[in-house]
Order: C-alpha cells, then sequence, then structure tokens
C-alpha cells in the first residue's frame, strides 16, 4: 500500500512541476526575466515557509538549532542547483532543445538517483539505501531497471523531438518558455549539458544534506502520533532552506537580465494587465513548488533511496510530453515522429510499473 500511495503522490508532483509554466503563458506584456522571478519568489521564499508553518509549526525552530554544516550543505546544494537549471538553456541552445533536453534530463535521473547512494557505500549511516544494497537485493535491482527503462523512454523521446525540430524547422523554446535559437555546436552544448545534468541533480543532494532537519520534524510527529508511520510532511522543513538557495543564484540572475534588458519597469507599466499578470504568476510558482510538497509524500511512504527521484523525473517527463501532444505541439510532424514520441512515453510508463513494482517487494 505504502509504494502504490508513494508512486500517486510522485505522479500528483511531476504533474505539478510539468504543467506550472501554463500560468506562465496568460502573462502579458513583461519579459522572462520578470515574470519569472515573481513567479519564483512564491516558489523558493513566500509558499515553502507557509507550507512549513501548515504542517510543522515549530520548523523555524528545528532550522534554528540545526548545525552549521547541515544548513551550509544544503544550501549549497540549492545554489548549485539553481545554476544547473539556468545552464539548462544554454543546453538546448548548443544542441537542440529535444537532443540538449533528453541529455540533461536523463543526466539530472541517473545523478541523483545513484550518486547518493554510491556516498553511503563509502559513508554508511542507519537507514540509508546503498548501491550494494541495489545492486545485491531483488527489489533493488528491479528499481535499477526501471531506471535504465526511464533513461530509454527519454532517449526515444529526445529522438523524436529532434524529427520534430527538423520537420517542422523552427526553433524550440527552453524549459522556462524562453524562445531558443539553436546555434548546433555539439561539443560545447554537451559540455554544458552534463554541467547542467549533474548539477540539476543538486536538489536530491540538498534534500540528502538536510535529511537531520527532516529526521527531527519526523520524530516529534511520531512522538505524538505513536503506531501512524512516517510523517508524510517531514521534508517540508528542509525546502525552506534549499529553496533559499535556489532563490539565491535565479534572483541574482534575473536583476542582471533586468538591468541588461531595461526590463526593471515591467513590474510597474500600467500599460500591461498589473493584476492578472501578478496572479499568473504567482500561481505558477505556486504550482511550481507543488511538485516538492507532493515529492516528500510520496518520499515519506517509498523510504530514503532512489525511487523518488526516478519517479519525480519519470513524471515530469510524461506529463510534460502529454501537454505537449493535448496542446498539440506535434501538430504538422509525420507519422513515424508522433509514434516515436508515443513508444517513448510508454516506455517511461513502464518505467514507473517497475519502479513501483520493485519497491512493492521491498522487505
Amino acid at each position: 500500500m505504502n509504494a502504490i500511495l508513494g508512486v500517486i503522490f510522485h505522479f500528483l508532483g511531476g504533474f505539478a512541476s510539468g504543467s506550472f509554466y501554463i500560468p506562465y503563458k496568460k502573462v502579458k506584456g513583461w519579459a522572462w526575466e520578470s515574470y519569472w522571478i515573481v513567479g519564483g519568489l512564491f516558489s523558493w521564499l513566500i509558499v515553502p515557509p507557509l507550507a512549513a508553518w501548515l504542517t510543522i509549526p515549530n520548523f523555524s525552530e528545528i532550522i534554528g538549532q540545526a548545525g552549521g554544516a547541515t544548513l551550509g550543505y544544503t544550501f549549497l546544494f540549492g545554489v548549485l542547483w539553481g545554476i544547473g537549471g539556468l545552464t539548462y538553456g544554454l543546453g538546448v541552445r548548443y544542441l537542440g532543445v529535444s537532443l540538449g533536453s533528453s541529455i540533461i534530463l536523463g543526466l539530472c535521473m541517473v545523478f541523483g538517483s545513484l550518486i547518493p547512494s554510491i556516498y553511503y557505500d563509502v559513508f554508511p549511516a542507519k537507514g540509508k539505501d546503498t548501491f550494494s544494497m541495489l545492486a545485491g537485493t531483488p527489489w533493488g535491482l528491479t528499481v535499477l531497471l526501471g531506471l535504465v527503462l526511464c533513461v530509454v523512454g527519454i532517449v526515444i523521446c529526445g529522438k523524436a523531438g529532434t524529427r520534430k525540430e527538423k520537420e517542422l524547422a523552427k526553433g524550440g523554446t527552453d524549459p522556462h518558455g524562453a524562445v531558443v535559437k539553436t546555434e548546433y555546436r555539439f561539443g560545447l552544448g554537451l559540455a554544458v549539458s552534463i554541467i547542467s545534468g549533474v548539477l540539476s541533480a543538486c536538489f536530491n543532494f540538498g534534500l540528502e544534506a538536510g535529511k537531520p532537519m527532516a529526521d527531527v520534524a519526523n520524530n516529534l510527529w511520531k512522538a505524538a502520533n505513536a503506531g501512524q508511520g512516517e510523517f508524510l510532511y517531514q521534508n517540508n522543513v528542509t525546502y525552506v532552506v534549499v529553496l533559499w538557495g535556489g532563490l539565491t543564484t535565479n534572483f541574482i540572475w534575473c536583476m542582471i537580465l533586468n538591468a541588461r534588458n531595461k526590463t526593471f519597469g515591467d513590474y510597474t507599466n500600467k500599460k500591461t494587465p498589473l493584476l492578472s499578470n501578478y496572479v499568473f504568476a504567482a500561481l505558477a510558482g505556486t504550482t511550481w513548488f507543488l511538485q516538492f510538497f507532493f515529492y516528500g509524500m510520496g518520499e515519506s511512504k517509498l523510504g530514503n533511496g532512489p525511487s523518488s527521484w526516478i519517479l519525480h523525473m519519470a513524471f515530469i517527463i510524461l506529463t510534460a510530453n502529454a501537454w505537449g501532444l493535448i496542446l498539440k505541439e506535434w501538430a504538422g510532424v509525420s507519422k513515424i515522429t508522433k509514434t516515436t514520441v508515443i513508444i517513448g512515453i510508454i516506455t517511461i510508463i513502464l518505467s514507473v510499473l517497475v519502479v513501483g513494482y520493485g519497491n512493492s517487494l521491498r522487505p
């Protein structure tokens, strides 16, 4: 039952992440950097502590009592994750939207799910899944099989996207919705994509670094609710610190773009629908945070292993591709291209089922 609930929660989180950009499309007359940072203030500064306050009333005390190393590493990984997200656009600029996205998302999934388990092989910690455990147990091998299938699905979707770009002969958009003009440079693009993929995985590393705070929240809740399992919202306190790091990176970059593009006036430009712009940006930012709100709930059901990160990434990719089909972004392409992306989506769905089954086998 825990495995089923974990998969459902991760689906909700992945759906939120794959859908959050839709409200941004309703923002009129603002540059990307303006609506991105307004939404980001809700994503990284306003909503996370609100969610923590609603679910962990003493969350600020937990943060205040955490060790300097815990806070420092959690914040640092948040900063690095933010850089990974910002360099995503460079990857798709030099490789194309589909090929760049496939490489970055694939690396993010692999590094984010496996590096923590490899780390705990070298530095064992109670309750942490190690790579040896994954490679030496039936349930662990099943989860790893699911990881491989998901990467295969990403590659297939990337192939379909590459065909789409060639057939439609037009530029694409990066993950933030900004128009990207591809300047194909494979060597540089591959290097940037590897950097982005590794740094994007740092969000999961940040959760691992901040786990002592989540453990405190979990233990306090279990003491007050004996026999009711793990605390669903234990990660909400960790998100606050990780997202401070993400806010730092994105705020600095958006302010640089505001200055460079002379777009500071967007925030008060009465020639634009200011109220609706702020509302839609806030809605997008809040939706973005919900991915991790549900991610934490899913992780509490599946335990401290790579499964949560694999499922999270799989559902994001699945949702994004599904929206592409629903919004007719694949209109005008050949039948073989549409068939290819559908095969990719089916492969990702299969990977989700395999990872969920692997977790159901876990003792």
